[in-house]
């Protein structure tokens, strides 16, 4: 590959830093692994040009001679004809991380050390009210716990659990691969203990070994005046515990609150409607308005139009966690009578014409028998 340019090879410019060089070759060596892409001839020939890129712009001696004369071929050896020798990428300052994710033992390390719990969620009904004004309930989950028998060890009461022999309690063995491009080491998941670094002779009676059981528990839930559809309420500690020794996850609680027959809410403010007659609106009259504290009375100002909005401050849903609270707006809907009799019509129209409006005009004929036969 004399001659060849090798920060392309990498998608670099020229000039690049080291780490851009690390971080674009961690990139594609993943990509293109011999062990992720078998049979792939076109990706073994990128891996081989990525790598021997690699070789030379990794070294800050090479790299400077490339940088300076355009060529690899500085001794007449050159990179292209050979192998690649035996790579260690375990030893490869965290490129064995990155290969474990091919050859099983991605996360293996860990195992036998401290783990947080998995987090839990629930789902709790409220009525429309409970939301309103906070209440306090009682759930129950089911959530996996450190087991009591054995206090989480998984070995039989009076044992313990023994070192692995095989991996010598690391919980990864190395292994080697010979592959078209030479010898490869990484590592990978120990058979024998699974990775945890240690085997259990005894297993322990009540969890099987696992070192934890699933129990139900009941949990009081104290829910705040003010939450809505969709709040979720975090409670630290209360999930699945945690395997050797590890804290314990949190448990996540959504909120769900049915609909109210009688008001509407959006976001902090309550509305609600209310019916008066046609003569109240014209006159004016004081009316008996419902809240979530109760009823309350609220005078309607003459000529009050249909569909105005009346606003009782502080009468709405309280703030989450705040002293604040939203409104309650009323809309005045006024009725308009569908029929009259005799009296109520004479009433109006004498109403009318004391308006100085024409009776007659706008009111529909109405046909009479010859009318319908014409």
């Amino acid at each position: 590959m004399a001659n060849k340019d090798y920060y392309a090879s990498l998608g670099l410019e020229k000039g690049a830093s080291d780490e851009e060089i690390k971080k674009a070759f961690r990139k594609l060596a993943i990509k293109y692994h011999p062990d992720k892409n078998q049979g792939n001839k076109e990706a073994e020939d990128k891996f081989k040009e990525i790598n021997e890129a690699y070789q030379v712009l990794s070294d800050p001696e090479k790299k400077a001679r490339y940088d300076q004369f355009g060529t690899a071929d500085f001794d007449g050896s050159g990179f292209g004809s050979g192998g690649f020798g035996g790579f260690d990428f375990s030893d490869m300052g965290g490129f064995g991380d990155i290969f474990d994710s091919f050859f099983g033992g991605g996360g293996s390390r860990r195992r036998n050390g401290p783990q947080r719990g998995a987090d839990l969620e629930y789902t709790i009904n409220l009525t429309f009210e409970e939301a309103v004004f906070g209440v306090e309930k009682e759930i129950s989950i089911n959530r996996s716990e450190t087991c009591d028998s054995c206090s989480g060890s998984g070995a039989k009461a009076g044992t313990s659990a023994k070192t692995c022999p095989t991996c010598n309690g690391q919980g990864q063995v190395r292994v080697q691969r010979q592959t078209p491009l030479g010898s490869f080491v990484s590592t990978s998941t120990c058979t024998t203990c699974g990775g945890s670094g240690k085997v259990i002779e005894e297993p322990c009676t009540t969890c099987k070994g696992k070192g934890n059981v699933r129990k139900n528990r009941k949990i009081n839930v104290n829910i705040p005046a003010g939450v809505d559809t969709g709040n979720v309420m975090p409670l630290r500690g209360q999930g699945d515990h945690g395997a050797n020794n590890g804290p314990a996850g949190d448990l996540y609680v959504r909120i769900n609150v049915a609909p109210s027959k009688k008001f509407t809410r959006k976001g902090n403010d309550i509305y609600i409607d209310t019916h008066i007659s046609m003569g109240k609106a014209t006159l004016g009259t004081e009316i008996t308005v419902a809240t979530v504290d109760g009823d309350v009375k609220y005078t309607i100002p003459a000529g009050t139009q249909s569909g105005t909005l009346f606003r009782l401050k502080g009468k709405g849903v309280p703030k989450v966690n705040s002293s604040g609270r939203g409104d309650q707006y009323v809309k005045v809907i006024v009725d308009i009578p569908k029929s009259l009799n005799e009296k109520q019509k004479d009433a109006l129209k004498a109403f009318m014409e004391a308006c100085g409006e024409n009776v007659g005009e706008g009111t529909p004929h109405k046909k009479g028998l010859k009318d319908l036969f014409k």
